[in-house]
């Protein structure tokens, strides 16, 4: 029983840790979809400033065009880790299935421990019973 009960504690730490993980990866694409708000907004804003909003224009903004190319590259970040993320989601959900077969196989030794038990113990009685019907 000590080993079940040591496998469920190491099945909820992994859940535990990959629950973590996936909450890790949700608040770097929360970040970088701030920052790359952000950039747009300094992009429009500098745009506006600038009166050029065409980026092909020999005059565009070189604090634009930056700013531009680094919220692709956050895009392109948040892009790779909502796939991270739907990779980290299914281990999750199977760590959550090992945990809880662990779990129920546990309920299950349990429930037959007190049933062997009741079993003892109605022995118990039936042979007392019998002692007592023979005079004992």
């Amino acid at each position: 029983m000590k080993s079940r009960e040591s496998l469920i504690k190491l099945k909820r730490f992994q859940v535990d840790e990959k629950r973590k993980q996936l909450s890790q990866i949700e608040s770097m694409i929360t970040d970088f979809q701030v920052m790359a708000d952000e950039l747009d907004a300094q992009v429009i804003s500098e745009q506006q400033r600038t009166g050029i909003e065409d980026v092909t224009h020999y005059a565009y903004s070189t604090f634009a065009r930056a700013a531009t190319q680094r919220r692709a590259n956050l895009i392109t970040s948040i892009e790779d880790l909502d796939k991270q993320r739907s990779v980290a989601h299914d281990v999750l959900s199977e760590a959550v299935e090992d945990l809880k077969k662990v779990e129920l196989l546990a309920e299950r030794d349990l429930a037959k421990s007190k049933l062997e038990a009741e079993w003892a113990d109605q022995e118990d009685m039936d042979e007392i019973a019998n002692q007592r019907h023979r005079g004992g």
